[in-house]
């Protein structure tokens, strides 16, 4: 009979040490929760400044950009009106002398940076050599060419109306009646893009370009 009670007090002492244990989870746990606790609020801080910091700068910026867009538009408009008219260059020569002029006008052109296939060339009396010999081979392959627009281009005034529109055009008035320069000058200048040379007697290009010229 007296071992009966014994034996639950070996229980309560084994309970004993459970409540042990239990008190050292208690305390184990708070030691992890302070843990995590400043690890948080250092891994948003360091990538955090750096973020918000650029976006502030770049929206000024990016605003500052956007109010002079509106007027820089009227100031490029105002350079393609001036690019759209093509300077003119006078080279004074005689109608036999034309075509030499307008031959060392397309060498120096070439020399200063100019690519061939910028350059076309109108004659307004004879044939340039060059366009003579294509035209031998038959108008398809000499048109194409001129299609392909990679060297320079020679025609007669008469046909300058076929002829695409480039960066410079080059017009040797060396010969032909007063009406073929009178209608080739005019297209040669709507022709060109950038630069109109002219080759050949200044009062008869003056009296159909203009005095200014």
């Amino acid at each position: 009979m007296p071992l009966i009670p014994e034996e639950p007090q070996i229980y309560e002492s084994a309970q004993g040490p459970s409540a042990t244990p239990a008190s050292g989870r208690t305390a184990s746990t708070p030691r992890p929760v302070p843990g995590p606790r400043p690890a948080a609020p250092s891994r948003p801080g360091r990538p955090g400044p750096p973020r918000p910091a650029p976006p502030v700068q770049r929206a000024p910026r990016d605003v500052a950009v956007a109010k002079p867009a509106p007027s820089g538009p009227p100031a490029p408009a105002a350079s393609a009106q001036a690019a759209a008219t093509p300077q003119i260059q006078l080279i004074p020569a005689s109608p036999e002398g034309a075509l030499d002029a307008a031959e060392e006008a397309v060498d120096l052109l070439l020399e200063s940076g100019r690519a061939p296939g910028d350059v076309l060339v109108l004659t307004t009396g004879e044939q340039h050599p060059w366009a003579a010999h294509e035209l031998s081979f038959g108008e398809g392959s000499y048109w194409a060419q001129h299609d392909a627009g990679d060297d320079v281009f020679y025609a007669d005034a008469s046909v300058a109306g076929r002829a695409a529109a480039r960066p410079v055009v080059v017009v040797a008035v060396n010969g032909g009646s007063d009406t073929a320069a009178a209608t080739a000058l005019p297209l040669a200048l709507g022709q060109a893009g950038a630069l109109l040379i002219v080759c050949g007697d200044p009062q008869q290009i003056n009296s159909v370009l203009g005095a200014g010229v």
